[in-house]
Formats: structure tokens, C-alpha cells, sequence
């Protein structure tokens, strides 16, 4: 395994990030810890997860998994960089009681507490913002976050499908008026068939020394041979790639991406995730496998170096916006 430092930080974090999103809905615990076990043993040390993960009336449940996880000993914990996130509503249905969600500091002070709990643990390393909060001003956020920093129960802060601003104004914030750090990541929507954050997002957090932490990096399985996969073993595309293959032009895109890497003998999956290891500014994206399998395939990619001939293509196939702000401005 590589690793890197996490944005302008002293953290050293793996440049694959494991996500436990399916751990629960998707699968089951002891399936759960032996992904998690693999990915301790193969050099990844950087484990992200949120609050509401297990969905429905089963949120926390994810969190619960990987307590679960860190009580079975082993330094299991203290090999992990642990993040977590803080927003959504943690009613198991309906509207949440007032309080119970988002950024105020009473929620997050909530929220912290309950994650420690099902976490098993007395810390959490990464504490992450889920979204904005329009009705919460930073200066509220930073308070509760000090307090909580000084008590030793989170160590760094981060963002999540924050807009470029946002992250200006939280640090600005955090380095004005209280001489914090402030955010040290952003997690968004990043992958080849989705570079809108190259046009503001990406800038501000290099500008602030972010590490940016792409989610979805196969797009919703989009990027990660689905038509061969149809076309081979009849395994259908389903939810965000079934809704994108419909569309002709998407299809002829992902036909052309596809027949590029079989030409280089490349897993289109494998791909994918190398390319965002060569984007500035990441970190490392998040892989949410569901078996074993799919882990050793993220795996790969880490070592794969795509040659100059392949990085022209897929720029070709998937063209990003260009530089900011010449890319909407001239």
C-alpha cells in the first residue's frame, strides 16, 4: 500500500480509503469484519463511515458493525484512521425532533456522543460535516467543535459535498477566529464521468490544503464494465448505471471507454480508480466493496500506472471542464 499525508496535515493515510457504506444493508457483519480484516492486512489504515449508514430504521447500525470490529482487540483500532460524519436525521422514520439533525452545536455534540457508543471507541480521528447547513453559522460550528477537540473525543475536521465557497468561508472562519486548522478534507462526488468538482470544489480545498476524498468513484458502477459485464454474463446494469445507459449518447460513451482499455488490457474498474490517483489534489478514493473480491480489485489499482497514451484517451472520452476560472469565465 502507498500512503500520503492527508492535505496540509501530519496524518499519514493509505491512498485507498475503505468504505463501509454496504456493511449491514449489503452485507452482513462477519462478512463485514473480514473485508475489514483484509483491508487492515493489505495496508489500508484509513476507514470512512457515517452516522446514518444501515438507512432506515437501521441507521447507526454500520457503526455498530465496526464496534463491533474494534472490540475483537488485535490494535485493530489504533491501526485506523477513523472517520465518521454528523447531519442527517437519525430518526428511524419521519420528520427528526427538533435538534436531532444537522449541524446545531447541541446535534453535534448529540451526534458525537452516540457515534463514540456504537463505535466502541473513545475518539473519532476524522469527525466530517455530511452537507452544508444553511441555518447554522460557522462560528456556532467551530465552538462545539473546540470544545470537542480539547476533550479529546475527535482530532481532525472535515467536509463533505461542500460547494468551493463553503470551504472558504469555514476555514477563513476557523483561522480568523479561533486560530484552528479548520477543515483538513473534503469528501465529493469525483470520478471520470463526473469532473464538476475540478471547476471550484478541487481549487478551494488545494487552495486551503484540503485532501480531497472522491466518493463514487465508479459512478455508481457506471464506470466499472458494465456493458461487457451485460454483454458477457448477463448481469443488467441497475439504479444510477441502468438510469445513465438509457440515455443513447451516455451508452456510446461508456462503449468507447470500455473498447479504450480492453485495447490496453486494462480492467475498466481498475481503471478508474488509478486515474483519480493521478488527479491533483486526492487524497484517495473511497471503495465500498461488498465482497472480498471486489476489495482485491481496488487493491490492484494502486499499483497500476496508466501510460500517457491511456490518460489521453479517457481525458478524450470524458472531457473535463478545464481550468478554473477560464473554464465559465472566458
Amino acid at each position: 500500500m502507498k500512503y500520503t499525508q492527508l492535505g496540509r496535515t501530519g496524518l499519514k493515510v493509505s491512498r485507498l480509503v475503505l468504505g463501509t457504506m454496504n456493511f449491514g444493508p449489503q452485507t452482513e457483519e462477519a462478512d463485514s469484519h473480514a473485508i475489514m480484516d483484509a483491508a487492515l492486512d493489505s495496508g489500508i489504515n484509513y476507514f470512512d463511515t457515517a452516522n446514518v449508514y444501515g438507512w432506515g430504521e437501521n441507521k447507526g447500525r454500520t457503526e455498530s458493525i465496526i464496534g463491533n470490529w474494534f472490540a475483537q482487540g488485535g490494535d485493530r483500532r489504533d491501526k485506523v484512521v477513523l472517520a465518521t460524519k454528523v447531519y442527517g436525521n437519525m430518526a428511524a422514520e419521519g420528520d427528526p425532533w427538533p435538534n436531532h439533525d444537522k449541524l446545531s452545536a447541541l446535534n453535534i455534540r448529540r451526534a458525537v456522543e452516540a457515534s463514540l457508543r456504537r463505535l466502541q471507541t473513545d475518539y473519532i480521528d476524522i469527525y466530517q460535516f455530511h452537507h452544508v447547513d444553511r441555518s447554522t453559522p460557522f462560528e456556532e460550528i467551530w465552538q462545539a467543535i473546540d470544545t470537542l477537540v480539547q476533550q479529546g473525543k475527535i482530532l481532525y475536521v472535515g467536509s463533505s459535498n461542500f460547494p468551493g465557497y463553503k470551504i472558504a468561508q469555514a476555514n477563513e472562519i476557523a483561522a480568523r477566529r479561533h486560530g484552528t486548522i479548520g477543515l483538513v478534507s473534503e469528501q465529493c462526488l469525483y470520478n471520470l464521468a463526473e469532473r464538476r468538482a475540478e471547476m471550484e470544489v478541487i481549487p478551494a480545498a488545494q487552495e486551503y490544503g484540503l485532501g480531497v476524498i472522491p466518493w463514487s468513484p465508479l459512478h455508481g458502477g457506471l464506470l466499472g464494465g458494465v456493458i461487457k459485464k451485460e454483454v458477457e454474463g448477463g448481469r443488467r446494469a441497475s439504479g444510477r448505471a441502468a438510469d445513465a445507459l438509457a440515455n443513447t449518447s451516455i451508452r456510446a460513451q461508456i462503449q468507447s471507454y470500455e473498447d479504450l482499455l480492453e485495447k490496453h488490457g486494462l480492467e475498466p474498474g481498475e481503471a478508474a480508480l488509478a486515474w483519480l490517483l493521478t488527479r491533483p489534489g486526492v487524497t484517495g478514493p473511497i471503495v465500498g466493496p461488498r465482497t472480498a473480491e471486489q476489495l482485491e480489485s481496488a487493491l490492484r489499482a494502486v499499483e497500476l500506472e496508466l501510460t500517457e497514451d491511456v490518460l489521453a484517451g479517457l481525458d478524450e472520452i470524458f472531457p473535463g471542464p478545464g481550468p478554473s476560472p477560464e473554464a465559465f469565465a472566458w
